[in-house]
């Protein structure tokens, strides 16, 4: 693990973990207005605004652009939920259904040597790590039948490419102000 944290200057680690700590303050807002549309399709409202709280995740990832950052972004927004508890009631599951969207995403720019801050890995990324956490959360607690299981994997790939696309702009727009 030290190795690994050395590929990391100390200004990527407070980047990674400034966009841990966005992705978990945003998740409760968020889901909370993704109930209103999700509630009478009976499907988690985290399959929704999961591509919103995503987002920091694919930002992070291509504002550091190195590998491990979204893998990175995952374990510290884990950890973070355990240490103080802020959402859900998960438990230590979330060490899995927190770090394997963004071990996903890393995956996916390794396998396919996707740069981190390009429009289409974002974009992919983001499905990627949304259709990832529904699935995983699922399997774990939900255990939807297959309609709503299937409405719930397409709204989560749905807001995982428009937070893809989001994050793309953000990071664009840094880009642009040299930041």
């Amino acid at each position: 693990m030290k190795r690994f944290l050395k590929n990391f200057s100390a200004f990527d680690l407070v980047v990674l973990a400034m966009m841990a700590a966005l992705g978990v303050a945003v998740k409760p807002l968020v889901v909370s207005l993704a109930h209103m549309v999700t509630g009478p399709l009976l499907i988690p409202g985290g399959s929704l605004a999961g591509g919103f709280y995503m987002m920091w995740l694919i930002l992070g990832a291509a504002i550091v652009d190195k590998r491990g950052a979204a893998t990175l972004i995952g374990l510290v927004q884990a950890i973070l939920v355990l240490a103080v508890g802020v959402y859900g009631t998960h438990g230590i599951v979330s060490l899995l259904t927190y770090t394997l969207p963004g071990l996903g995403v890393d995956l996916l720019y390794f396998a396919f040597r996707l740069k981190a801050g390009n429009k289409s890995a974002m974009f992919t990324g983001g499905i990627l790590a949304n259709v990832c956490g529904v699935l995983l959360t699922n399997l774990v607690f939900f255990r939807l039948p297959l309609i709503p299981f299937l409405l719930s994997l397409s709204a989560g790939a749905l807001s995982g490419g428009v937070g893809g696309l989001l994050a793309f702009l953000v990071s664009s727009r840094l880009k642009k102000l040299r930041l």
